[in-house]
């Protein structure tokens, strides 16, 4: 198999790809609007593209992972215009599914195939290569694009037609932002107690109230640091405004998404918008009256 790749989107999960690939063996060609993300691969080893379309001119296999529908539109117009031949484009971001189908569309149009792939997992498990991609579309691209899944993910999963990887992405989101409510609710109320945020932590994550987000996240809500980031607050409020439209164009009601949502409203206004998802226990914590680190 040719182990040439392109990826287009470079930022948190774009760039632990990238740089998982590459130590796998992979020939990455890498491009992103960000001149300082640019430099920053390119000195790891990800050979750094002039634009999409020289990415679709440089590999058969193409990996998008795109912060918000306009930029998946204006990536899929160049690689349909590269006047290159048929090309795989497996799209990571998490758009709605009307989104997605444009994406398709323009390069359905121009020969090329469009799976749709998000991905389960944080920025923090995407440089450990704990990803699960929900993949959909094309069942014999989505085969052979197994080894290349492999190499960045622990597992991949062919959901079916076009559109069933968002679909999947959608319930597992909803989840995490839930899930990362209740860790920071839990900690901040252990705190109000009197217990050590640490030992809170510590010992939840051995017993029947630990989730993968409260491990994940509790350690950063103990410590009242927010950064780096493993998803930014504006990210996450992105991804539920996309489940709460797709929820309610399906009628069905969705009531602890719905609580969850002002508290993320709430971080970003407070200055959080560029940290992690865990700074929602910034919110509860001042509220409850504890002490914040910012």
């Amino acid at each position: 198999m040719d182990k040439t790749v392109g990826i287009i989107g470079l930022g948190i999960m774009g760039g632990a790809i990238a740089r998982n690939l590459v130590e796998r063996g992979w020939r990455v060609t890498g491009f992103d609007t960000d001149a300082a993300r640019r430099d920053e691969l390119g000195r790891s080893g990800i050979a750094i593209a002039g634009d999409a379309g020289q990415v679709a001119r440089d590999a058969p296999i193409i990996i998008t992972s795109l912060p918000s529908p306009a930029a998946a539109e204006d990536v899929a117009q160049k690689i349909a215009g590269s006047g290159q031949p048929p090309r795989i484009v497996v799209e990571l971001s998490t758009l709605g599914i009307a989104d997605k189908l444009r994406f398709e569309a323009i390069l359905k149009k121009a020969g090329h195939i469009a799976l749709d792939c998000p991905l389960s997992g944080t920025g923090a498990q995407a440089k450990v290569r704990d990803l699960i991609v929900y993949a959909s579309g094309n069942s014999q691209a989505i085969a052979q694009c197994k080894s290349l899944f492999a190499d960045f993910a622990k597992q991949s999963a062919d959901l079916g037609r076009f559109g069933n990887g968002s679909r999947m992405k959608f319930v597992a989101n909803l989840l995490v932002a839930v899930h990362n409510a209740a860790a920071a609710e839990a900690i901040v109320l252990g705190a109000k107690a009197g217990l050590d945020p640490r030992r809170i932590v510590e010992v939840i994550a051995s017993g029947a109230g630990t989730s993968r987000i409260f491990e994940l996240r509790g350690p950063m809500m103990a410590k009242g640091v927010y950064t780096p980031p493993t998803a930014t607050m504006h990210v996450l409020q992105k991804d539920s405004a996309i489940i709460a439209a797709f929820a309610e164009a399906l009628g069905v009601a969705t009531p602890m998404l719905d609580a969850a949502a002002p508290l993320y409203d709430d971080a970003e206004a407070q200055g959080y918008a560029e940290e992690d998802v865990g700074a929602v226990h910034a919110v509860l914590a001042r509220r409850a009256g504890l002490p914040l680190r910012k």
